[in-house]
């Protein structure tokens, strides 16, 4: 089946199960019910930001905590730890994370090749908020995350939360605060799938390893 035919297939099939549907008709006329629970159980912030470490660590992802003037020095550790010479960043990534970073830096563009990216022993990013509940970072493309691509190609991850304002309990009120029209990655750990005979294989479709870095104030003034 081509990708022409098997499209026109299933959009065949679409119009078909809306035959019925009048065409004043709108989603607005049949309001979704939202009763369900927002979020599990009463907790304070802080205990939401040691949930989500304690998720993320169930998921096999490296936590580490700092306060934003530490930030630099803790990035340089982890980059220096893992033997990282080169290092992709988004465009918008704030100048003073890297600072004293002893490595060279790729910085997200349209002419950061696939080639160059494969390269790539690291990839520093923000994120657009952390799931408590699920132990998930979700990435949107903003200024200091860059494309999807920066994120799924380097086999080592390091990605920065702001405690203070980018921590959410649930995935009700992750949805609530992110825009649908724009390119969501929802990360809970490394890559890692279990398609091939049940075992657990990661680093087939994103990094092999993944840090998250927990940070109080805000580092963006770095």
């Amino acid at each position: 089946m081509t990708g022409a035919s098997g499209r026109e297939l299933i959009l065949g099939r679409v119009r078909r199960a809306l035959r019925d549907v009048p065409a004043s008709e709108q989603p607005a006329d049949h309001p979704v019910p939202r009763d369900y629970a927002e979020k599990h159980g009463e907790r304070s912030h802080d205990a939401t930001v040691g949930l989500l470490a304690e998720n993320l660590t169930d998921y096999r992802a490296l936590v580490h905590r700092t306060d934003a003037p530490g930030l630099p020095a803790l990035l340089a550790r982890l980059l220096r730890e893992r033997g990282a010479r080169r290092v992709a960043v988004p465009a918008g990534l704030p100048a003073g994370w890297l600072a004293g970073a002893p490595a060279e830096l790729l910085v997200d563009s349209p002419d950061l090749t696939a080639h160059g990216l494969d390269s790539a022993d690291s990839v520093v990013t923000g994120c657009a908020l952390a799931i408590a509940e699920t132990g998930t970072v979700v990435l949107d493309a903003g200024p200091d995350q860059g494309s999807r691509r920066l994120t799924l190609v380097p086999d080592h991850h390091i990605c920065v939360v702001r405690t203070g304002d980018q921590v959410v309990d649930s995935v009700p009120q992750a949805v609530r605060r992110l825009s649908p029209a724009r390119p969501l990655t929802w990360i809970s750990g490394p890559s890692a799938t279990s398609d091939i005979e049940l075992e657990r294989v990661e680093g087939v479709h994103g990094p092999r390893t993944l840090e998250v870095v927990l940070v109080t104030g805000d580092p963006r003034e770095l």
